[in-house]
């Protein structure tokens, strides 16, 4: 006995597959929002602790600003001592110096050179005098040269020659040379190891000096040689 279904059983199949259909993209279109939801979550949570790494990053740089600000202040403090102190130590080194340059060029001034005036500018020191000779200048050229501890570099910037009047009651008029020579101060310290060099005795105390009275002459000793 052949058995013949006769109801819609391909449309209800169509229906069943519909539905599942659906049943499966309501279930994919939840996962997708639970998942969606999730991965949210997680980016929030990454980034709330890297915002929070951020403000205590920016922290911590707001204060090692301050505290290299500081450092440049100390810095710059210490520079500032550093070149007081460095002031002080050069007046403490120089404050002989005239002391020896004077001593110096009346040592090695020769008989019959004067020396009429004596410029200091820094480290370069301008000499003027009168010399009987040329021959008087060159010795002292070479005096200096070879012998002097705290002073080198001598040049003859002029040299002249000059004819002063006579002396009353006489007729003989006497050739002078008219000389200007520049010479540099050592170092302090350069002149102190220099061979030859002699330290300088402690100053003795000195009398107490008054407003107006005159200085002695720097070049006085010079000109009792020249006399």
């Amino acid at each position: 006995m052949i058995l013949i279904n006769l109801l819609p059983h391909r449309e209800e199949r169509r229906r069943q597959r519909k539905r599942l259909f659906f049943v499966g993209l309501a279930v994919a279109a939840v996962a997708g929002a639970v998942g969606s939801g999730l991965w949210y979550g997680a980016l929030q949570q990454l980034a709330q602790v890297q915002q929070a790494r951020n403000s205590f990053l920016r922290t911590e740089i707001g204060k090692l600003e301050g505290q290299i600000k500081d450092i440049a202040n100390l810095r710059a403090e210490i520079d500032g001592l550093k070149a007081r102190q460095g002031a002080v130590e050069d007046l403490q080194l120089n404050r002989n110096v005239p002391v020896h340059l004077l001593d110096e060029l009346v040592r090695m001034t020769p008989e019959g050179l004067y020396l009429s005036s004596i410029r200091q500018t820094d480290a370069t020191v301008l000499v003027s005098g009168v010399a009987q000779t040329n021959e008087r200048v060159s010795e002292f050229l070479r005096s200096v040269q070879d012998s002097s501890p705290w002073l080198e570099r001598m040049e003859l910037v002029e040299i002249k020659a000059i004819t002063p009047p006579a002396a009353p009651g006489t007729r003989e008029q006497r050739r002078l040379f008219e000389f200007a020579l520049r010479v540099s101060i050592k170092q302090p310290g350069a002149a102190a190891s220099a061979p030859g060099a002699v330290r300088a005795p402690a100053p003795a105390p000195s009398s107490p000096t008054f407003p107006g009275a005159a200085a002695p002459s720097a070049s006085a000793p010079a000109a009792r040689k020249a006399a």
